[in-house]
């Protein structure tokens, strides 16, 4: 399995694996499947600045994973939302745990120094989500650290949301400024 950078070009295959999220489950709370041009334009957009990548195996794309601005005041700079989605049939198979690697590794080399995840909650037995994303964040080293309740409305109900951050740098007085579009894989 390569990690690689996203490309425009990538975006039908992403969004086949976005759009059963969409569709069929909580974790996104995106109502509609977005177009291959939204797509695309949100792929140019994150790139821009940050890491966004792919999981490619045998010429076919797996998974993918970005960091985006956590806020957009300035004073935020050094901490990014991550996100991460894996076709459902690769699941459980490490994909999702070697994309972070590398995008924690990417956003090191940028100055980064906090990665937030923003993940949708069920509030007991529910056929659109359960609590893997947050499990999988735990083994990745991230900590809850808020909740939002009945914050998002899906199927006829309502989730809560849930923060977790990892710190991945130090914290200094005198801190460097990230360096925006600098980011590589390694």
């Amino acid at each position: 399995m390569e990690i690689l950078p996203v490309t425009e070009e990538d975006a039908k295959a992403l969004l086949a694996i976005y759009a059963p999220y969409v569709r069929d489950t909580a974790v996104s709370f995106e109502y509609e499947v977005p177009s291959v041009a939204d797509f695309q334009d949100r792929i140019r957009r994150i790139s821009s600045d940050y890491p966004y990548i792919k999981a490619v195996e045998n010429g076919e794309i797996l998974g993918y994973a970005y960091a985006g601005s956590f806020k957009s005041r300035r004073a935020y700079d050094w901490s990014v939302e991550v996100t991460v989605y894996v076709r459902r049939d690769s699941r459980r198979a490490g994909i999702g745990r070697r994309l972070y690697q590398v995008l924690e590794a990417s956003l090191r080399r940028m100055g980064v120094l906090n990665m937030n995840a923003c993940i949708a909650m069920p509030r007991g037995a529910d056929a659109h989500l359960n609590d893997d994303s947050c499990r999988f964040h735990e083994k990745m080293g991230f900590v809850p650290v808020g909740t939002f309740h009945n914050s998002g409305y899906k199927f006829q109900t309502w989730y809560d949301m849930i923060w977790m951050e990892k710190l991945i740098g130090q914290h200094q007085a005198q801190q460097e400024d990230v360096r925006f579009g600098t980011w590589t894989v390694k």
